[in-house]
C-alpha cells in the first residue's frame, strides 16, 4: 500500500477520509500476502478488532493523538501484558508477561493498534536474524538475503509495507544495521532517552529501545511519544534535560567523518563509494565535511564483544528452568539444569561462555576490565570532537557508513562468528559511548543478483536526537 507518513495518516484518519479498521485491514492484507514468504511475525494479536473499535470510538470523540489507529509491530523481546514474549527462544517460547514495558505503557495511552510480535535473533544475539529459534525472516529486497539483525522483522516488517512503524532494540547495531539492510530508518536513542523497563535484557549497559520507520518523520514522531524519565529505570533522563529547539541556521553544518576507521573497517568498495556520494550529497547542501580522529574508537568492536558477552553471561543467569524458562525433568537438579539449557541456541551459548570466561577469577582484569577502559577513552574521544555536549562548538554530526557491506545471503556468514561480528564495526561505537545515532537510506548498490539498500549512519552529542533529525531530513530532501 501507498506508504504515507503517521501525520497524513492521522489526518486521514480525523477527516473520516478512512477509518481505523479500513487502514488496519490494508495492512493485515499485506501481511497476509507478504508474509509466508518473509517469516516475519511470530503471532498476530487476537484482539485487534476490540483495539480498532476503541481507536475509532477515540477519533469519533475527537480526542485522538497523532498515533491512534497507526498499526504498530513490536519486537518479541518487549514486554506487553497478556502477550507472549519469547525472544524468538525456545526456552520462554510460552512465556506470557504479567506487565507492559514501559514503551508500551506510554504507546497504549493513545490507542495505536498493536498487529502483533515480531521475529529477532534469539535474545537479540545476532546480526541477521538466522539464530531465531522459530524461523528465519528474509530480507524484502532480496528473499535470499538477510534482513540483518538482531530486529530483522521490526525493519522487515516496515520495508514491506506490513506496518508503518515498528519497535526494535539496539545493543550494538540491531536496529541501525537491519534499517540499513532494508531500507528504511532506524533510530538508536541515547542510552537513558527512552527506558528499557519491560524489555529482556541482553547487555544492560548498552540497550536501548528505539523506532523504525519508512521516513524520518515518523521515527522522530514516536521517539518523543516514548522517551523520557522512568522511575522504574535508574539510567533514565527527564525531559526537561532534553534541549529540544532546533540549532540556529549556522550550527548544525559541521560534520566529521573517521576515515582512519572508515578505511581500515573491511568495506566493500560499493558500499564507500555510495558513502562518498552521501558525502557529496551534505557538502551540497551545505555542510561542512571535514576528517576527525577518534584514535580508542578503533578498539570499540573488541571492547563491545568483552563486555556483552559478560554482560549476557550475567543476564542469562535466570534462564535456567528453575525461576525463568521452560523445565526439562533430569535424574538430578544437574542433569534438569543441563537439559534445560539446552533449549538455548548456539549463538546465546557461545556467548554466555565467553562472557563468564571474561568473568571468572585471573581473567576479569585482563579482559573485562581492560574494555572498560576503552569504553571510557572512546567516550572521551567523542567528547573531544564534540566539544562540549550540546555540540555548539565542535563537530555537529559524525558520519559513517552504517555497515561495511550490503546485506549478504542467507548461510554466508552463520558459521563464521568473526565476519559476522563485523557487520557491527560502525556502529558499535554509540552503544558503547551512548551517544544517539541514525540509519538512513542513502541510495542502492550494484550486488551480483540487483540492486540493494545501503544507509548512511548519523551520530551526534548525548541527547542531542533533535540534531539527528534535522539533518537526516535535510539529506533526504
Amino acid at each position: 500500500m501507498e506508504k504515507l507518513t503517521i501525520k497524513e495518516t492521522n489526518n486521514l484518519l480525523l477527516k473520516k477520509d478512512i477509518s481505523v479498521k479500513e487502514l488496519v485491514d490494508k495492512h493485515l492484507e499485506v501481511i497476509k500476502e507478504k508474509d509466508e514468504r518473509l517469516g516475519v511475525f511470530l503471532e498476530i494479536f487476537s484482539d485487534i478488532e476490540e483495539n480498532v473499535k476503541n481507536a475509532q470510538n477515540k477519533i469519533d470523540e475527537g480526542n485522538a493523538d497523532l498515533l491512534t489507529g497507526i498499526p504498530i509491530a513490536i519486537k518479541d523481546n518487549i514486554l506487553m501484558k497478556g502477550k507472549v514474549s519469547s525472544a524468538a527462544s525456545k526456552i520462554i517460547e510460552n512465556y506470557t508477561a504479567p506487565y507492559d514495558s514501559t514503551v508500551i505503557s506510554k504507546l497504549k495511552k493513545n490507542n495505536p493498534i498493536f498487529i502483533g510480535r515480531v521475529n529477532m535473533d534469539e535474545f537479540a544475539m545476532g546480526s541477521s536474524t538466522e539464530n531465531s529459534a522459530f524461523q528465519t525472516t528474509k530480507n524484502p529486497h532480496d528473499n535470499d538475503r538477510v534482513p540483518g539483525g538482531s530486529s530483522g522483522g521490526s525493519a522487515t516488517a516496515v520495508s514491506s509495507g506490513m506496518t508503518p512503524i515498528s519497535l526494535g532494540s539496539d545493543t550494538g547495531g540491531s536496529i541501525r544495521q537491519p534499517a540499513s539492510f532494508c531500507g528504511c530508518v532506524g533510530l538508536k536513542p541515547t542510552y537513558g532517552a527512552v527506558s528499557r523497563f519491560g524489555l529482556i535484557a541482553m547487555g544492560s549497559s548498552l540497550d536501548q529501545i528505539g523506532p523504525l520507520g519508512m521516513n524520518v518523520s515518523d521515527v522522530e514522531d514516536v521517539f518523543y511519544q516514548i522517551e523520557g524519565y522512568d522511575p522504574l529505570d535508574s539510567t533514565t533522563y527527564g525531559i526537561s534535560e532534553r534541549k529540544k529547539e532546533r540549532l540556529s541556521s549556522k550550527a548544525g553544518k559541521r560534520i566529521g567523518v573517521p576515515w582512519h576507521l572508515i578505511e581500515n573497517g573491511g568495506i566493500s568498495k560499493v558500499v564507500l563509494d555510495n558513502f562518498k556520494s552521501a558525502l557529496k550529497k551534505l557538502e551540497d547542501r551545505g555542510y561542512e565535511v571535514e576528517d576527525i580522529s577518534l584514535p580508542h574508537t578503533e578498539h570499540a568492536l573488541n571492547a563491545y564483544y568483552i563486555i556483552t558477552p559478560a554482560e549476557v553471561s550475567s543476564n542469562m543467569a535466570r534462564f535456567d528452568g528453575m525461576r525463568y524458562g521452560k523445565r526439562v525433568e533430569g535424574k538430578d537438579l544437574l542433569e534438569e539444569y543441563e537439559n534445560s539449557r539446552e533449549l538455548l541456541g548456539k549463538e546465546v551459548k557461545s556467548r554466555i561462555m565467553i562472557g563468564t570466561y571474561v568473568l571468572s577469577a585471573g581473567y576479569y582484569d585482563a579482559y573485562y576490565n581492560k574494555a572498560h577502559t576503552v569504553r571510557r577513552f572512546a567516550r572521551e574521544d567523542f567528547k573531544k570532537v564534540f566539544g562540549n555536549e550540546d555540540g555548539e562548538k565542535g563537530i555537529d554530526i559524525i558520519a559513517t557508513p552504517t555497515t561495511p557491506t550490503s546485506s549478504f545471503k542467507i548461510g554466508d556468514k552463520i558459521n563464521d562468528p568473526l565476519e559476522m561480528y563485523m557487520a557491527d564495526i560502525f556502529t558499535v561505537s554509540a552503544n558503547i559511548t551512548g551517544v544517539p545515532a541514525i540509519s538512513i537510506p542513502s541510495g542502492n548498490v550494484k550486488e551480483e543478483n540487483g540492486d540493494m539498500p545501503a544507509g548512511l549512519q548519523l551520530m551526534a552529542p548525548w541527547l542531542r536526537e533533535d540534531v539527528l533529525f534535522g539533518v537526516s531530513k535535510d539529506f533526504l530532501k
